[in-house]
């Protein structure tokens, strides 16, 4: 897989094996709503492979942490990291609600925070809970959601209210923010 644009553009980074990686199109689909990342903090729950927040990095963001506990995935995150020689990225070997209860801890917000669990699991409902239970997200901030296209997620949850939805085929992202 390829960063598909910014600094990195064309660069490989590995992929571990048994995950499903976010296929370029989404990546710049993402990218494309979400603009211009200079100066943005990203947070990218199940990072899997870490291309999306790695992509982030490639775009400007600011600082860029990772979230993953899979023992298959830390390693390659770890050497993709390497591999660009990005200091602005930082790796959490820990699951996506530890990282977000950790986070919320030492009162860290972020601009934009990615998240995309394991398909037909109940993840994304239950990791938005606990993001709107928690105070991580940065005023104007938004969360985006990846997740399988049968997957009902609520208008609202807490302060966090739907604003957006796009599809690609068996995918959808969902884009979350607080209420104002």
């Amino acid at each position: 897989m390829r960063i598909i644009g910014g600094k990195y553009k064309g660069r490989y980074i590995k992929m571990p094996s048994g995950i499903r990686p976010t296929q370029n199109k989404v990546r710049k689909a993402i990218f494309d709503i979400i603009g211009d990342m200079r100066g943005l903090s990203f947070l990218e729950l199940f990072a899997g492979s870490g291309a999306v927040g790695l992509e982030a990095a490639s775009q400007g963001a600011r600082e860029v942490v990772m979230a993953e506990d899979a023992t298959t995935c830390v390693p390659v995150i770890k050497k993709n990291i390497t591999s660009l020689g990005e200091a602005n990225c930082i790796l959490y070997p820990f699951a996506a609600d530890k990282t977000i209860k950790l986070l919320s801890s030492k009162r860290r917000r972020f601009d934009i925070i990615f998240l995309d669990p394991p398909y037909y699991w109940e993840e994304v409902k239950k990791t938005l809970q606990i993001l709107a239970g928690c105070d991580i997200l940065a005023p104007n901030g938004f969360i985006v959601t990846q997740h399988f296209k049968k997957d009902n997620l609520p208008e609202r949850l807490g302060d966090l209210v739907l604003f957006k939805q796009n599809t690609y085929g068996d995918t959808i992202l969902s884009f979350y923010r607080k209420e104002a």
